[in-house]
């Protein structure tokens, strides 16, 4: 079993920063692939950013490339998003998900677990 809690969200101006955290207790990352989604009210969950298990391979979504970063901590068990240059369209609920390693791509909406999800707010 795995339990991820996100936190960082809050409220920032455009062109502002956050960094997101997900923390991870029950398990180890060490073989998990981890994500970041996102989702509106009245959306489906958006894929935003994730990172293998080994931490080679990294993805993003077009619309935050060159403003999201994702990293990992394996010694701390957190995955970490840091978002710069803030825009309202950034507005949603950030999830944190994990999975066990697998070839499938990372952007695909099946993920083993979830967290709660934490509020980013960016006002203009």
């Amino acid at each position: 079993q795995v339990q991820l809690v996100e936190s960082g969200g809050g409220l920032v101006q455009a062109g502002g920063s956050l960094r997101l955290s997900c923390e991870a207790s029950g398990r180890t990352f060490n073989y998990y692939d981890l994500g970041w989604f996102r989702q509106v009210a009245g959306k489906e969950r958006e894929f935003v950013a994730a990172v293998d298990w080994s931490g080679t391979s990294i993805i993003y979504t077009d619309s935050v490339k060159g403003r999201f970063a994702v990293s990992r901590d394996d010694a701390k068990n957190t995955v970490y998003l840091q978002m710069d240059s803030l825009k309202p369209e950034d507005t949603a609920v950030y999830y944190c998900a994990a999975r066990r390693l697998g070839l499938r791509p990372m952007t695909n909406d099946d993920y083993d677990y979830w967290g709660q999800g934490t509020q980013v707010t960016v006002s203009s």
